[in-house]
């Protein structure tokens, strides 16, 4: 989660609603999964 907040718009809960927020939260997931597969690659 800590990495998660290093995107502002994760850390200052942009995103009024939940939907809009739980998707953006996957996406920075996927990202931060991304990362560290292309490292070990």
């Amino acid at each position: 989660f800590n990495k998660a907040k290093q995107f502002r718009r994760i850390a200052t809960r942009y995103d009024k609603l939940a939907e809009n927020y739980l998707a953006a939260l996957k996406l920075v997931a996927i990202r931060i999964w991304l990362r560290g597969n292309e490292s070990t690659s």
